[in-house]
């Protein structure tokens, strides 16, 4: 299980969540500790630089979008970072608010 394990489960259930990450691969768009708040959202309105909450490699990551491919989403940080491409299953839901403490 991990960070955001319950929440991706909302999320699929159609509810929107709140989340307070820690890190700092995403310094600039979302800094340790800030509120997200991340709604389901319907893969083909997704857009390059979208901050989406996706599970890959068997963990969870509020990422940005890099690309997108069909129905293939590149996913990476805000610091250069890439993690890889996922399938639009693989992405739970879209960040729309970011409040900082």
């Amino acid at each position: 299980m991990g960070w955001a394990t319950h929440s991706c489960e909302a999320l699929r259930r159609g509810e929107t969540v709140q989340l307070r990450p820690r890190g700092h691969s995403m310094r600039g768009k979302i800094n340790s500790g800030d509120r997200v708040t991340v709604a389901p959202c319907d893969p083909v309105t997704l857009r390059v630089g979208d901050v989406v909450l996706v599970r890959m490699h068997g963990a969870e990551y509020l990422h940005l979008i890099k690309a997108i491919q069909g129905d293939r989403y590149l996913i990476g940080n805000n610091r250069g970072g890439i993690n890889g491409w996922v399938g639009k299953h693989a992405i739970f839901g879209v960040a729309i608010a970011v409040e900082s403490p």
